[in-house]
């Protein structure tokens, strides 16, 4: 089993650079647009739009990640690989964030971009939460921590699922309205986790939630 502190250290090394993918979506306006610079501002709402949604999104992450570091003594060979392939979904998101930004106004295309980025958020969010299942079921979680502690951390990773698989069959239908929903899940989740400091831990490394 590798040492806490090296795995920690690789897997936030990894979400960093997943964070830096997820926000190199370009935002640019037609070079025809100094006669009307506000309306052509304006009239790029679509981008800034799939922009918070992957900001939001990879911040989610990240602080999911963050919860689920903080509650183990230990990471093995298999949570490392479960941690690349979080990896792999985040630094994939970009790609559906840009088709949506480009075609949300496009009918037909809308339906396709919304429901591949919806798939996209969905895998990020199943692999997360297979992430602590996995630890918990392995026996990487610290001794300490009480099994309450443990079954809210599960439930918290758990009910955007359902969420994101609503919202990717309502995208068929309304994907405008689809992508306010996937913004929606996301400031839900980002509200704070609650991360209790261990007495094992000294303050300057206690997670923030």
């Amino acid at each position: 089993m590798a040492s806490f502190q090296t795995g920690i250290e690789e897997e936030e090394t990894g979400s960093e650079t997943a964070g830096r993918g997820t926000l190199s979506l370009e935002i640019s306006l037609p070079p025809e647009s100094g006669s009307d610079l506000l309306g052509a501002f304006m009239a790029q709402w679509p981008s800034y739009l799939a922009y918070l949604v992957s900001f939001v999104t990879i911040g989610v992450t990240w602080l999911e990640h963050a919860a689920i570091t903080h509650h183990l003594h230990g990471v093995d060979s298999t949570l490392v690989r479960i941690n690349l392939l979080l990896l792999l979904l985040v630094s994939f998101l970009p790609f559906p964030t840009g088709l949506v930004a480009e075609h949300i106004r496009d009918e037909g295309a809308e339906r396709v971009a919304t429901t591949i980025l919806g798939i996209n958020l969905l895998f990020i969010a199943v692999v997360v939460s297979m992430m602590w299942r996995y630890a918990v079921s392995r026996g990487l979680v610290r001794p300490e921590i009480e099994e309450g502690e443990i079954g809210r951390l599960t439930r918290r990773l758990t009910p955007s699922l359902a969420g994101y698989v609503v919202v990717i069959l309502m995208a068929l239908f309304l994907p405008l309205v689809a992508v306010f929903g996937y913004l929606a899940i996301a400031v839900v989740l980002i509200l704070p986790i609650g991360i209790r400091p261990s007495s094992a831990q000294s303050p300057s490394n206690d997670a923030a939630s």
